[in-house]
């Protein structure tokens, strides 16, 4: 007996991960192993006749845990719980904790036997499953609802087409009653504020067109200054601060304007007695590793405001479309994630810091421009096509009846023949019967053919024969992006200035085409 419970002393002195140790009926510790000692960093000289105690956290002792524990071992027999305990240093650790009450043969109790093991790296790992786990479902469910918006706003953008068209061309049809002009500007107002959430909703999913150039942008914040502080009023301040030297990035001027723009007026819109906007930028490297931007430098462009903040659940919820903490009317819940959706396009990421009651600062952080030198952009009201103004045969194609019908009074306006072809298929039967046709306007999302489907087709029957893509949103790929392409809901200007580039274009490119032939 005296070899077994002396061999059984040594394995249990052996014992490395975990701690094992006897307490007295009061629970005074009476024996220490090494797993104790290398665990909680006590050497048993130190800590034979302490108290157990004095191992646990001091939020946990104000609630009474170790009475409580010894009191469940001694009604029940055991107690297990995991939870913080303290060690010598006054680190933590997250512990599994086991007590089991010994008693003699009598059923006396005569202490009890306890075993604690270190599993902070179990739990971290759970932890870090978990985050992950959350990370995949919301990309996941953003992914989603990015699909449903895009797909929403591909459907609302032909009813915008066809309602804008139409009062456009109503307009000039009209009598001179003040008041039903009136009703018919209102008309189109909506419309166009109609069109504006639906460039939203495409920039949240990612399925708008962006004019990537190389951008200063210190001289963008300074030439959009005047606007916003029109936009943002006397009450706020604006404070710019950029460092001397800062890298040109990779962005869509236009559309970086806008998301600027956006973020201004929240700031202000967090700060209704005034205050102060703080615009600044930094360059920075990320490493590899981070989940939502690619390795590679960075410029980083904030706007902090002093406003009311944004909890913890707002916060999260910030990026999701439609969701909004302004009243009624007075917010439709897509400008942040309008913002979002153009950083992700840029290839950078747009990042929330906020806590209530002490602001909201907004990173745009994009990737640096391999190439620094910058390319004055031509803005697109720059740009002074001339209309066609002889009168053209178009074939026009579209499989929804209303924009068919609207695409075509809007170039019957302009002076031109139309044919009108409802699908891919009837678009090549009618190429095959009118051969004089001078241009074609055709829809990109249609069913059994595409609008670059049916391009392709034409090229190879008649390579000269310019053709205008009209899409919902940017669809097209990429060996199709040099096609002249009209964005629905687009109005009659458009549409004529349009056209003159596609024939421009068209009459360009045998130039260009014997210009690159090799010399005989």
């Amino acid at each position: 007996m005296r070899r077994s419970e002396e061999q059984f002393r040594i394995l249990v002195q052996g014992v490395t991960d975990y701690a094992i140790y006897m307490l007295d009926t009061s629970g005074h510790v009476s024996s220490w192993n090494i797993g104790a000692e290398r665990i909680k960093g006590y050497k048993q000289h130190e800590i034979i006749g302490q108290h157990f105690s004095r191992f646990y956290t001091e939020e946990d002792l104000n609630e009474g845990l170790p009475d409580i524990a010894l009191a469940t071992a001694f009604r029940t027999g055991r107690y297990e719980k995991e939870g913080w305990r303290v060690r010598k240093d006054g680190t933590r650790f997250w512990a599994n904790v086991i007590i089991d009450a010994v008693r003699n043969d009598d059923g006396e109790l005569i202490g009890f036997a306890k075993v604690t093991r270190d599993v902070t790296e179990r739990m971290n790992a759970q932890k870090e499953l978990a985050k992950a786990r959350e990370a995949l479902f919301q990309s996941q469910k953003m992914e989603a609802i990015g699909q449903l918006t895009g797909g929403v706003a591909h459907d609302f953008n032909n009813l915008l087409m066809a309602v804008l068209g139409s009062l456009e061309l109503l307009r000039k049809r009209i009598s001179a009653d003040p008041r039903a002009l009136d009703l018919l500007d209102n008309a189109v107002e909506a419309a166009q504020r109609g069109s504006s959430l639906t460039q939203r909703m495409l920039a949240f999913a990612r399925r708008q067109d962006l004019d990537l150039q190389t951008v200063d942008l210190p001289g963008l914040v300074d030439n959009v200054a005047d606007l916003l502080e029109r936009s943002i009023g006397p009450a706020i301040t604006i404070d710019m601060r950029f460092p001397a030297r800062l890298p040109n990035v990779t962005a869509d001027p236009n559309q970086l304007e806008l998301a600027l723009l956006n973020l201004a007026v929240n700031a202000r819109d967090a700060m209704p007695n005034g205050g102060k906007i703080v615009i600044s930028a930094r360059e920075a490297t990320v490493a590899g590793g981070d989940p939502d931007m690619a390795a590679g430098r960075y410029a980083c462009l904030s706007i902090s405001d002093e406003g009311e903040g944004m909890d913890k659940e707002t916060l999260d919820r910030a990026i999701e479309p439609f969701y909004t903490t302004k009243g009624v009317g007075k917010g439709t819940g897509l400008g942040l994630p309008m913002v979002h959706g153009i950083m992700k396009q840029s290839g950078g990421q747009l990042v929330l810091r906020s806590e209530p009651q002490k602001g909201t600062t907004a990173e745009l952080w994009l990737p640096v421009a391999q190439e620094q030198e910058i390319t004055a952009p031509v803005r697109a009201m720059e740009v002074q096509a001339t209309p066609e103004k002889r009168a053209l045969k178009v074939l026009a194609v579209d499989d929804d009846a209303l924009v068919l019908m609207n695409t075509v009074a809007m170039l019957e306006e302009l002076g031109h023949e139309v044919i009108e072809a409802s699908s891919g298929q009837d678009a090549l039967g009618l190429l095959e019967q009118n051969p004089d046709i001078d241009l074609v306007v055709t829809d990109q999302a249609m069913p059994r053919m595409t609008g670059t489907q049916l391009l392709g087709h034409i090229k190879e029957r008649s390579p000269s024969l310019p053709v205008i893509l009209v899409t919902g949103y940017s669809e097209l790929p990429k060996d199709f992006s040099k096609v002249p392409l009209l964005s629905k809901p687009f109005m009659l200007s458009q549409l004529s200035k349009k056209l003159a580039e596609a024939l421009s274009s068209a009459a360009a490119a045998p130039d260009e085409d014997a210009a690159e032939a090799p010399a005989s």
